[in-house]
């Protein structure tokens, strides 16, 4: 399955290459989802963890999960598929965006410059009264709700939680509607409004390509699917566009 592959041709040096990635992508650096553990932290559903009214109702087990993940996802590397997607932003500057589901900062550890991370970053926080933003390392999370260093207001992580709009939404519409190739990689098809991205792309005349290690439920709407590990397929798929947009 993930031997020498079929891959699609290369970018043209009119075409113009928006990314989406997904969890998939982070898992070979060991970022596990809750799709691993059947949904629960500590035998609590997502919605008491990751909602507005969870944080109302019991902030401190929210910062208590929000700074394991933190913790998790600052051990965790980039893994290959991180690495290829760095070296095709920087080859196809100006031609390029990256619109991550992910929450880990992976892809800005592999040299990601720009990277849209519509639902948030573990590695971020903001204060719930004056809305100061900044970054995890540089306040105390050692008090069990951490207050901002501004105001002293509370603060909460910078993550999009249930109920919540994603970050970033104006730029994604924009690239959507200018990109010619649409790459999915790591993406189970069933998170909205990211599932939808595809055929918002397709509908502006674009080409969709999906890269997953199982169909996802919008396999549909690809043009081309390849079936296989993220850190697998994409660092052959760069290595071939790269040649060719090299010659």
């Amino acid at each position: 399955m993930e031997g020498v592959l079929n891959l699609p041709p290369a970018p043209t040096l009119t075409d113009f290459l928006t990314v989406l990635t997904g969890a998939g992508v982070s898992a070979e650096s060991g970022i596990r989802t809750f799709r691993d553990a059947g949904g629960l932290w500590e035998s609590h559903r997502l919605e008491e963890v990751a909602s507005p009214p969870a944080f109302a109702r019991d902030p401190e087990l929210v910062w208590r999960f929000y700074k394991a993940r933190w913790e998790n996802a600052s051990r965790a590397r980039p893994n290959p598929a991180h690495e290829a997607l760095a070296a095709m932003g920087a080859a196809l500057a100006g031609r390029f965006v990256l619109i991550t589901q992910n929450v880990d900062g992976l892809h800005q550890c592999a040299g990601s410059a720009g990277v849209l991370d519509m639902h948030g970053s573990l590695h971020r926080c903001r204060c719930t009264r004056c809305d100061t933003h900044y970054s995890m390392r540089n306040v105390d999370l050692t008090p069990a709700l951490p207050a901002c260093p501004a105001c002293g207001g509370l603060l909460r992580p910078d993550i999009v939680w249930f109920g919540e709009m994603p970050h970033y939404l104006d730029e994604i519409e924009v690239a959507l509607r200018r990109t010619t190739l649409f790459l999915v990689a790591g993406t189970s098809g069933v998170v909205y409004p990211a599932a939808q991205f595809v055929q918002m792309a397709r509908r502006n005349g674009a080409s969709a390509i999906g890269v997953n290690l199982e169909p996802p439920d919008n396999i549909a709407c690809f043009d081309t699917f390849i079936q296989g590990r993220a850190g697998v397929v994409l660092p052959q798929l760069a290595a071939a566009w790269l040649d060719a947009d090299k010659s």
